[in-house]
């Protein structure tokens, strides 16, 4: 667990997210996974906070983040949601549109849970092996 000094604290916050493609729909594959991890690393880059894990299943995406204590979890969350979707409708728009029946990319649900020191090392193994099960 690596510790980040402010000015004036000291902090690691680590969390670990979920969260579902609308009906469960098979859809993170080939192209649009790749595309998605690429948007993801940039909206973490853009917004001061770093994706230190993140795999996918064909229905939902696992994430480990670390962030800072000004960082506010709802937001992380809805810019990674909000932009991925819509840069991922913008570029694959015609084939995602037909599979979602014209509707929203994420289910509007997540699953977020904080992260020790004792069990980092648990989370990221287990967000490393989604696919090999």
């Amino acid at each position: 667990m690596e510790l980040t000094y402010g000015r004036g604290y000291v902090y690691s916050i680590q969390y670990h997210i979920v969260w579902c493609v609308k009906y469960r729909y098979e859809i993170i594959l080939d192209d649009i996974e790749k595309r998605l991890v690429e948007i993801l690393n940039k909206i973490a880059n853009d917004n001061g906070f770093q994706i230190l894990e993140c795999n996918t299943e064909k229905d939902h995406i696992h994430l480990l983040i670390s962030c800072s204590p000004q960082h506010y979890i709802p937001d992380i969350i809805k810019a990674l949601k909000g932009v991925s979707a819509r840069l991922l409708l913008k570029e694959f728009g015609e084939g995602l549109r037909k599979k979602l029946w014209e509707g929203h990319l994420w289910n509007p649900s997540y699953f977020v849970a904080t992260v020790s020191e004792y069990t980092e090392e648990q989370i990221r193994n287990y967000i490393q092996n989604q696919k090999k099960k």
